[in-house]
C-alpha cells in the first residue's frame, strides 16, 4: 500500500504547473467537452506509466539493491530539484487537434507529453523503488487525473488560485526526502 499511496501523492503535488496540467487546460479551453478530455488523459496516463513501471521494474532487476539504491536517491533528489522549474505548455497542431476530436487528440497529446517527462521518469523510480507494477502506475495514474481533472473542469481559474512557487516547494521536497531516505537506506544508515 505504500507503493500506492507514495506514488500517488508525489504525482498528484509533481504534477501541479506540470505541461501536461497546462496541456489539459489548452484542451479544455479548445474542446470545452470535459468527458472526452478526462477519459482521454486517463487512458494515455495508464498506458504511459504501467509501461514506466515496467521499465522500472526491469531495471531493478540488473541491478544490485545497493547500487539500485544510489541510482534511485540520486534520481529522486534530481527529480526533486527538476520540480523547481517551471513547464510551459507546447503549442498543439491545430489541424490535428480538429481533425481527431478531443479524446483522440488528448490520448496522443498526453502520451506524448508524459514521455520523458518528470511524472514519468519518477514512475519509472517508483516502480523500480517498490518492484510493484500495479499499485505504482495506479497511484501515479490517480495521481495524475487527481491534478488534472479540476484543471480541466475549472480552467485557468485553478490555475491562478494556486501559489504555483509552493506547490513547486512541496513537489520537489517529497522528491528529495525520498531521494535522502533511499541514499541512506544505500548507505546501510537506514
Amino acid at each position: 500500500m505504500d507503493a500506492f499511496l507514495i506514488s500517488l501523492s508525489a504525482v498528484a503535488v509533481a504534477e501541479i504547473g506540470d505541461k501536461t496540467q497546462l496541456l489539459a487546460l489548452v484542451l479544455a479551453a479548445r474542446f470545452r467537452k470535459p468527458l472526452p478530455i478526462i477519459a482521454g488523459i486517463f487512458v494515455a496516463t495508464i498506458v504511459n506509466h504501467a509501461m514506466a513501471a515496467e521499465l522500472g521494474i526491469i531495471i531493478a532487476g540488473w541491478l544490485t539493491p545497493q547500487i539500485l539504491n544510489w541510482i534511485l536517491g540520486v534520481s529522486f533528489v534530481a527529480a526533486g530539484i527538476w520540480m523547481l522549474i517551471p513547464d510551459k505548455a507546447d503549442d498543439l497542431d491545430e489541424d490535428a487537434v480538429s481533425r481527431f476530436g478531443p479524446f483522440i487528440t488528448t490520448v496522443v497529446a498526453f502520451f506524448l507529453a508524459e514521455m520523458g517527462d518528470k511524472t514519468q521518469i519518477a514512475t519509472i523510480g517508483l516502480a523500480a523503488r517498490f518492484h510493484d507494477l500495479v499499485y505504482v502506475a495506479a497511484g501515479t495514474t490517480i495521481g495524475m487525473m487527481i491534478a488534472n481533472v479540476p484543471a480541466v473542469l475549472l480552467g485557468d481559474v485553478a490555475a491562478r488560485a494556486l501559489p504555483m512557487q509552493l506547490v513547486r516547494g512541496t513537489a520537489a521536497a517529497i522528491f528529495i526526502a525520498l531521494g535522502v531516505v533511499t541514499l541512506l537506506q544505500a548507505t546501510g544508515l537506514v
